[in-house]
């Protein structure tokens, strides 16, 4: 059984409705998870939101329908286009909110919608006088970073920001590969006395391997910064990065580290790293 999703679109120009289409988009799978065989409760897990949207081939955005996960029919729609060639561009994500897709070499996530496991599909396809259906498989186009702090949250810590450069928080759709040079930050609210914390931190690397700087610190309830430290990061597109170890625990308030990995097989993501700082 198909997840499936209303036949309506929404133009960016005039916010007109329609039930009906001359090209219908039908997701399949996301990387290697049959899109059907994800429970309602499951889908939230891996994406709370898709965007669906057409271009001509200049790459001017024609139409965009966006949809979320607790729609009725998530996963399945329908543009209605003139006969001609186009640009189909559909995403899966769970960022706070969609990220700016005018322009598809230059598809923008920023720190205040969020970064989050992200899937592209991109495709020229012709329309003619009589309707289709695609199927797509999206594939994955992020590298995670997921930072785990072993010892205990120190009193008066009330705050993380991690702060990472060397990917980007935009892409191309036609590569699924960065395409600036991005500041991308993450606060997370902490509780004092809390053990075995764990953070993921997306980016879009400009190749398929790369390395981030990472900087994180703690902060007090009035922003004040009580520690921080450093860390140069190798990662890689579809596959995990673990930072592993005690972050308050026998080092001195600023430090900086740079990591040296050992891969092993996930078979969900196309690999994981693991590292101990």
């Amino acid at each position: 059984m198909m997840l499936s999703s209303c036949e309506k679109f929404i133009s960016p120009e005039n916010g007109e409705t329609t039930q009906t289409g001359n090209l219908k988009v039908s997701i399949m799978q996301l990387e290697q998870t049959p899109f059907a065989d994800l429970t309602r409760t499951a889908a939230s897990e891996v994406c709370t939101r898709l965007n669906f949207a057409v271009y001509d081939m200049e790459g001017t955005r024609l139409k965009q329908i966006n949809q979320k996960v607790d729609e009725s029919d998530f996963g399945t729609t329908a543009f209605q286009l003139t006969e001609g060639k186009y640009q189909l561009v559909v995403l899966a994500h769970s960022s706070e909110s969609n990220p700016t897709m005018t322009n598809p070499s230059k598809i923008q996530f920023s720190n205040s919608t969020g970064y989050s496991d992200t899937f592209l599909y991109q495709t020229n396809v012709t329309v003619g006088d009589e309707p289709q259906t695609l199927v797509l498989s999206l594939r994955r186009i992020v590298a995670l970073c997921r930072f785990v702090i072993n010892d205990a949250i120190p009193e008066g810590v009330a705050s993380l920001e991690f702060q990472y450069t060397g990917g980007s928080g935009h892409f191309d759709a036609k590569t699924g590969l960065g395409v600036t040079k991005s500041t991308q930050k993450m606060v997370f609210d902490v509780q004092a006395g809390t053990k075995q914390t764990t953070y993921d931190l997306y980016t879009f690397l400009h190749e398929t391997k790369g390395i981030i700087h990472l900087k994180v610190s703690a902060y007090d309830a009035d922003d004040n910064k009580l520690h921080e430290r450093e860390f140069d990061v190798a990662m890689e597109q579809n596959k995990i990065t673990w930072l592993t170890g005690d972050f308050f625990t026998g080092v001195t308030p600023t430090t900086s580290q740079t990591l040296t990995p050992s891969v092993t097989v996930n078979s969900n993501w196309g690999g994981e790293t693991r590292l101990t700082y």
